[in-house]
């Protein structure tokens, strides 16, 4: 049995949860997702907790237990409190702005590059090194934050670039200098 597909989901205050066959719908304070359950996994509803079971015992919905699991705990996590994530913008002359919904971002580029939000999305620049991604899908903000630090990932001999808040680029030396005598 999968250690973390039989963990207990638990259900906060202001979050419901509509489970019709093979499809689930969690409401709540933030918004509303959906998911489509993998046959052979079956949800049980008892009070204020979710417990997800196998039905069949065949290799797909083994692997796929665990996994269930996970998604609707961040669905639920999603919908009460929301998911975040922060990048940081390192370099002279890099900034980021927003103009309306988009992100505009100068990062060394002849041009300023436009972002449009993914559906559910919403940006955030506390200061101009800064980027909050916000949203209540897990997935759908960490593909953002992915595809903005893909315009200008951190590079290794000066670290300029688009990183994630605490994450560590590991620094390269430089050319080593030519001995004067040669």
């Amino acid at each position: 049995m999968s250690r973390i597909g039989k963990m207990p989901i638990g259900i906060p205050e202001g979050v419901s949860v509509e489970i019709q066959e093979l499809h689930i719908k969690v409401k709540g304070p933030k918004g509303e997702l959906n998911y489509n359950l993998i046959p052979g996994i079956t949800i049980i509803k008892s009070n204020d907790q979710l417990i997800l079971d196998r039905s069949e015992n065949h290799s797909r919905a083994r692997a796929f237990h665990g996994l269930c699991r996970s998604l609707i705990a961040n669905m639920i996590e999603g919908v009460s409190s929301g998911f975040e994530k922060r990048l940081k913008i390192i370099g002279t002359g890099y900034r980021a702005q927003l103009s309306g919904s988009k992100l505009v971002l100068n990062l060394g580029f002849s041009h300023q590059v436009e972002l449009e939000p993914l559906e559910g999305i919403t940006f955030e620049v506390p200061d101009q090194n800064t980027i909050r991604v916000v949203g209540i899908s897990k997935q759908v903000v960490g593909q953002q934050a992915a595809s903005i630090r893909k315009i200008r990932p951190p590079e290794p001999y000066g670290g300029k670039g688009v990183r994630y808040e605490g994450e560590y680029v590991r620094r390269k030396a430089g050319k080593a200098k030519a001995s004067a005598g040669e």
